[in-house]
């Protein structure tokens, strides 16, 4: 079988309807969960005051754009991280010196790194470590929400207390 027959081949098992609604399939999966990270991260944003956002929450969702989230991925970890820090000096909380920056950037990379063309077993761990990625970094920015959350119930509380001492 020569390349030219070996191409034809090939073209004829992707063209297939079950291997093209699975890739449909995939990338639906794929954007859905995208979503619901972006949605972590804005919801994460709202709870950080107008003047210390260095992104707005609806900005986020572009994490969920194929190809462009490449980029957008960088951009989301360096103004997230500047965000939180504006947020936590106002509320004079301690906190990482770049809170998500580095769980954030290395997704950035291995996202990077997985859409670029390699050998299929190579892609395959890039995809796992990128997913492991994901998660990973996913769980940090929840952790940074919950902080949030507990401190806005803190305050609440606190000036519950005070309106009721007056």
């Amino acid at each position: 079988m020569n390349q030219e027959e070996l191409q034809q081949q090939l073209l004829k098992e992707f063209s297939k309807p079950e291997v093209i609604y699975t890739a449909i399939a995939v990338l639906a999966v794929h954007i859905i969960i995208w979503l619901f990270f972006a949605n972590t991260i804005r919801k994460t944003l709202k709870l950080i005051s107008t003047e210390n956002q260095c992104i707005r929450p609806n900005q986020v969702f572009g994490v969920a754009i194929p190809l462009f989230n490449i980029y957008w991925n960088f951009e989301v970890a360096r103004r997230l991280r500047d965000s939180l820090i504006n947020e936590f000096f106002d509320r004079k909380i301690a906190i990482d010196e770049e809170p998500t920056f580095k769980k954030g950037s290395l997704y950035g990379w291995v996202y990077l790194v997985k859409n670029l063309p390699l050998p299929g077993f190579i892609s395959i761990i890039t995809t796992i470590f990128q997913f492991v990625t994901l998660i990973n970094y996913w769980v940090d920015i929840n952790n940074y929400k919950r902080i949030l959350e507990q401190h806005n119930t803190f305050r609440d509380q606190e000036e519950l207390e005070n309106k009721h001492e007056d």
